[in-house]
This record gives C-alpha cells, structure tokens and sequence, in this order.
C-alpha cells in the first residue's frame, strides 16, 4: 500500500467517528395543497418532560415563497395520544412570530410536555385578508422522554 492509500484510511478512520457523533439537524417536512411545512423541535427533536422545548413551522409555499406568521390566521394543538375524534387539546400553545435559520417571522412557540409519552401537535392555519394559499393542517407526532 502506498503512503497516500495509508493517510486516507486513517483520515477515513478519523471522520467516521466525528460522522456519527455530530449532532444531526432533524426537521420533518409536510405539504398540504400549495403549502409545505418544516417542522423543528429543540432540541433535536427529543424534547423532555418539563423543560421547555422551542418548536417552530417554516411555511412555505409552491416556489419557496414563506408565509409568515403575520399572513397566517394558525394555531397550534398539543394532543395525547391515542387520540379520539372529539379530543380536547391539552394546550394550545401562543404562536409567535420567531426565527430560525433562514427563515424570518414564522409560527414558532414553546411547549413544556407535562408527561413522557407521545403526543400530536397539529398545526391549523387559512390566509389573513390580502394572503394568497390554501387552508392546511399539519399534524406532527413528538415522543417526549424523561
């Protein structure tokens, strides 16, 4: 083996545990009619019992235009699950304008989980005069741990 095939295998060696240590960026993607929604829980998606978590909706439309918060009549339901039909919201956490990335002015709100578990965050959102998309509703299943 040459001297150069040896410094790649060691820097290869070195990469790969760096790779699965390095904190991945999760984001759940969603699209209802001409919207799509990134979806993003802090931390990592692995939001604990009683400690704030930041959640937050990147709406986009058809082309990559964003909705924000300002155009958007949303809300946001945090449900138990299972859920049945008629189920009450357990929260209905404020949404407000936040950003995150590259995104400005999306809904965005923190959620403090009561319990471990699984829950549904449903995000329901239709156009504010002058706003041109489709009424959506998003629905996201968070496992919250201890």
């Amino acid at each position: 083996m040459s001297r150069l095939d040896n410094s790649r295998q060691f820097l290869v060696c070195l990469a790969i545990p760096a790779l699965i240590a390095a904190p991945a960026i999760a984001h759940n993607v969603q699209v209802s009619g001409d919207v799509a929604a990134t979806f993003h829980l802090e931390p990592n998606h692995n939001p604990k019992v009683n400690q704030p978590a930041r959640t937050w909706f990147a709406l986009t439309r058809r082309g990559g235009e964003i909705i924000p918060l300002a155009k958007c009549n949303c809300y946001l339901a945090v449900y138990a699950t299972p859920r049945s039909t008629n189920a009450v919201p357990l929260m209905r956490p404020t949404l407000k304008a936040t950003s995150a990335e590259r995104y400005k002015g999306i809904p965005g709100a923190e959620i403090t989980f009561p319990r471990s578990g699984i829950y549904e965050l449903e995000l329901v959102g239709s156009p504010k005069p002058g706003a041109n998309f489709k009424p959506f509703t998003f629905t996201y299943q968070v496992t919250v741990s201890r």
